[in-house]
């Protein structure tokens, strides 16, 4: 065990973390996400019993988002015509503003085939169990100054 390190991060997560480098995207998924064939090429972890706020509050605790780029985060955007309410986002976008520090103009919304075509090139993928419909974030790693 390690001082200051949230619970819910595992060594291997702890590890991809600090394995990745300035640019690199992580991708926190929903359930329903593809994770292992979206992620062939990328490092799946899974974490199957939590839900996406919760690994997305630990994990900004540890990683800065890209300060580089205009926006360093993603989110699945819904299907044309699909109604399904998403209040999960205005909970990630608090976490992003609390613990990322970026405001909503940091956070974009990218079509879902567009989502998955980045996520290829992810290099770890999160796979939980949210049951949040579009609860699915991708994040882009900045620089460690401190």
């Amino acid at each position: 065990m390690l001082k200051g390190i949230p619970k819910i991060i595992s060594p291997e997560l702890l590890k991809v973390l600090c394995e990745m480098g300035h640019g690199d995207r992580l991708v926190i998924a929903d359930g329903n996400f593809p994770s292992e064939s979206v992620g062939k090429n990328a490092i799946v972890i899974r974490m199957d019993g939590h839900g996406v706020p919760e690994i997305l509050d630990a994990v900004l605790q540890l990683m800065p988002l890209d300060t580089y780029v205009e926006k360093s985060v993603s989110l699945m955007e819904k299907v044309p015509g699909d109604t399904v309410e998403t209040p999960i986002w205005d909970v990630f976008a608090e976490i992003v503003l609390k613990k990322g520090g970026m405001d909503k103009s940091h956070i974009q919304n990218i079509e879902r085939f567009e989502f998955y075509e980045a996520a290829k090139t992810a290099y770890c993928i999160i796979a939980t169990g949210e049951t949040a419909l579009y609860a699915n974030i991708m994040l882009q790693k900045g620089v460690v100054t401190d």
